[in-house]
């Protein structure tokens, strides 16, 4: 024997007991949902857990619902928006050139 070590491999509680050992499973219920792609998944959920109304795809993210003929729409994703986008978002034209003017008479009068 290399390191003289009888139970290599094996880990604690390994053993032919099973559930014995660890107890009986909870009684389980599997529901299926489907995504807007077509995709159906089946989680299980125990007997007397809440069911929830949508769940996520495991293959694409969408929100997925119980209703095949009817599963729930992608949701919405916003572009990307610059710094400058979100400036535009709150100051209007005459605000920026207000602002403009007067940084720039600013700058001339510390020349």
């Amino acid at each position: 024997m290399a390191g003289g070590n009888a139970i290599r491999g094996s880990r604690v509680g390994a053993g032919p007991m099973g559930e014995a050992e660890r107890g009986e499973a909870a009684p389980r219920q599997r529901i299926a949902f489907w995504c807007s792609n077509g995709h159906e998944t089946h989680p299980s959920f125990s007997d007397e857990a809440a069911i929830p109304e949508t769940w996520d795809c495991p293959r694409c993210g969408f929100p997925a619902g119980r209703d095949q003929a009817n599963p729930p729409a992608p949701p919405k994703t916003e572009p990307y928006k610059t710094h400058l986008a979100y400036v535009r978002e709150r100051r209007n034209e005459e605000d920026g050139e207000a602002i403009l003017a007067e940084a720039l008479a600013k700058l001339r009068s510390s020349r």
